[in-house]
């Protein structure tokens, strides 16, 4: 006799689990369920539903299975990562690929049958003793042409409160779709788990992508990056199915910002790699945030619309204060549902490095019991909290929520943003040519220092396309021409803009205060609208002195000098050409890419010479 999905679940699951399952009437659904329990050989099975009851549950258990603790404030608890274990893995994540299938040189991959061996080796048995969660969410608005529906198995009721706070739920959504309806699926085990409930077989971890069946693995970790499937693991499955169907999938913010008089709204995406200004500039103060993180472009009647995939943050805590991120700041500091991760607790309260107040002399931290002077195994001083310090909360707890967060037509995108970490070489803000221009010299360009969101050396200059390069699941040439491809479907393309908020002078300070991202915010709302000029230079069109100097008064009520505007805007001829070879160097290792790549680029080159020809190395914006 056949086995069924119920054989297998049979005295795991209580009967309205059993139900909940068979109301779908989804026999892949039912599939994937069965072969996660026979493998990971969970206790129990937890099915739940989209109801605040099930929700309350899974944030219980995480408090009683000791992935989280509870704080002083009303609703905050407190989550510890493994020491080695507090970034995403870009070395154990892998793409299993059949055979006769590759993405290019550049995308980490393995044959798919041994990748299957590999990591379900490392699942077989993972949940003896636990209980398995079974999540449904949803990607985007529900009832929208966006929405995607996802499927997670975890043994971490800490990863299944994260998704609840993350993202819409989705079980009424898959429920509509009927019983052929497509979705993501996610199984992810924490393994064995230490003293502190961290995940002790870190160097078995492993994040396995499987594009033949939208499926991701992922074992030994509970970092949220490699274990909270609908994050960017779902992203890498997303972009494989906008490269299908001819939308695009981007690692990008969406916000809304206000118009002279706060009169009108204009959207904006933006796509900065981490820790180069992206969260601070979704939240900038008066204006409305839509996502931090990912969202969905397609063109619909016509225009390009784009939605949030996620309804909540999982962001950088470090340097969070009520002077530069007060909106945040607010929430972290007052009651209500937030998961703080790796920062230093001390009598029940949370602290983090640079969030403007004392920090006591003790506590626990990510690395335990810690104390002011305490050193790691190298003699290094050990941080208040670790670098890639987290909080996770939902985006509808922010005074500056936009209400179109869940409207399932999704926002229009007028503008374009690209932001980059470069102490050296480009201005603070400009706008590109053109969307190939665009697209070549901004967005397939963005350079930046890595950052301890990834593991690996901090420090480092590297290029990120799109900030989305990590992510990627098609060949990088195929990408670009996507994105080439993508503005011919409408008349009036979004206007493309580059940021860099962390050029130093001469004397190695920064250029630009903090908050200073908001003018050029608002400098190109305006330029959307035609309300400004701009000075054309060889990377792109750059604003004008008067018109900066009437936005820092009107935005920061500050005054903003000509002596400011020569420092920051003045055109590094030499480091940008510096930084064009190594472009070629970066491009010259990718197959397939688009014609416009290289002639964009040596457009680019033959300005920069002309200008250093005619006028140096170093040129004033009002020499332009």
């Amino acid at each position: 006799m056949e086995t069924t999905y119920r054989d297998v679940l049979a005295g795991k699951i209580d009967p309205a689990g059993l139900a909940v399952l068979d109301a779908l009437g989804n026999e892949q659904v039912h599939a994937f369920v069965a072969d996660a329990v026979r493998l990971c050989r969970p206790a129990s099975v937890k099915v739940c539903d989209d109801s605040a009851d099930d929700r309350a549950f899974i944030r219980r258990k995480a408090l009683e299975n000791h992935e989280e603790v509870a704080l002083a404030a009303d609703g905050h608890t407190l989550h510890f990562d493994g020491i080695s274990d507090q970034g995403r893995d870009t070395r154990a994540t892998r793409y299993l690929l059949p055979e006769g299938v590759t993405l290019g040189p550049k995308l980490a991959a393995i044959d798919r049958n041994e990748g299957l061996g590999e990591v379900r080796g490392y699942l077989a048995g993972a949940m003896d003793g636990k209980t398995m969660y079974v999540r449904f969410f949803c990607l985007g608005p529900t009832g929208s042409p966006f929405a995607i529906s996802c499927i997670q198995c975890t043994d971490s009721a800490y990863v299944a409160h994260s998704e609840d706070l993350l993202y819409r739920p989705g079980y009424e959504q898959l429920k509509r779709l009927g019983p052929d309806g497509p979705f993501f699926r996610f199984l992810h085990s924490a393994g064995r788990l230490d003293a502190r409930r961290t995940s002790v077989d870190v160097d078995k971890r492993r994040v396995y992508i499987d594009i033949l069946e939208d499926m991701v693995y992922s074992v030994n970790t509970q970092y949220g990056g490699n274990t909270i499937g609908l994050k960017k693991l779902a992203l890498r499955l997303a972009i494989r199915k906008a490269d299908r169907e001819g939308w695009l999938a981007e690692h990008m913010f969406l916000m809304g910002v206000g118009g002279p008089g706060d009169k009108r709204v204009t959207y904006f995406s933006g796509a900065f790699p981490s820790l180069c200004g992206k969260t601070s500039t979704a939240m900038l103060p008066g204006e409305k945030i839509v996502g931090d993180d990912i969202a969905y472009l397609r063109v619909i009647d016509g225009q390009v619309r784009a939605v949030n995939v996620e309804s909540g943050i999982f962001g950088i805590i470090g340097n969070v204060n009520s002077h530069d991120d007060p909106v945040i700041y607010d929430v972290l500091t007052h009651p209500g549902e937030v998961i703080f991760s790796n920062i230093l607790a001390a009598d029940r309260r949370p602290y983090w490095d640079g969030m403007g107040v004392e920090i006591p002399d003790a506590g626990e931290n990510f690395a335990g019991p810690w104390r002011q002077g305490t050193t790691d195994d190298a003699g290094e001083p050990v941080p208040t909290s670790h670098p890639n310090a987290r909080y996770t909360v939902a985006l509808q707890a922010l005074a500056n929520c936009d209400p179109r967060l869940n409207d399932p037509a999704g926002v229009p995108v007028a503008g374009i943003l690209y932001g980059g970490r470069d102490s050296d070489t480009s201005v603070p803000v400009q706008q590109s040519f053109d969307w190939t221009h665009g697209v070549v010299t901004m967005g397939a360009a963005i350079e930046s220092e890595s950052t301890a969101a990834t593991l690996g050396a901090a420090g480092v200059r590297k290029f990120n396309m799109m900030s989305n390069q990590d992510f990627l699941a098609i060949p990088f040439g195929k990408y670009v021409q996507n994105h080439l491809d993508f503005a011919g479907k409408v008349e009036q393309p979004p206007l493309i803009f580059a940021t860099n908020y962390w050029l130093r002078g001469a004397d190695g300070q920064w250029l630009n205060g903090k908050l200073d991202k908001h003018v050029w915010v608002k400098w190109m709302e305006r330029r959307v609208h035609g309300e400004v000029d701009a000075i054309p230079s060889p990377t792109g069109l750059i604003p004008k002195f008067e018109d900066l100097a009437v936005l820092f008064t009107e935005t920061l009520g500050q005054a903003y000098t000509e002596a400011q505007y020569v420092e920051q805007f003045s055109i590094r001829v030499a480091k940008n050409l510096e930084k064009l070879d190594r472009l070629d160097q970066h491009f010259g290792g990718m197959t397939g890419l688009p014609a416009e790549v290289g002639e964009a680029l040596a457009a680019q080159r033959r300005r920069l010479d002309d200008l250093r020809q005619a006028k140096g190395d170093l040129v004033s914006p009002l020499d332009l």
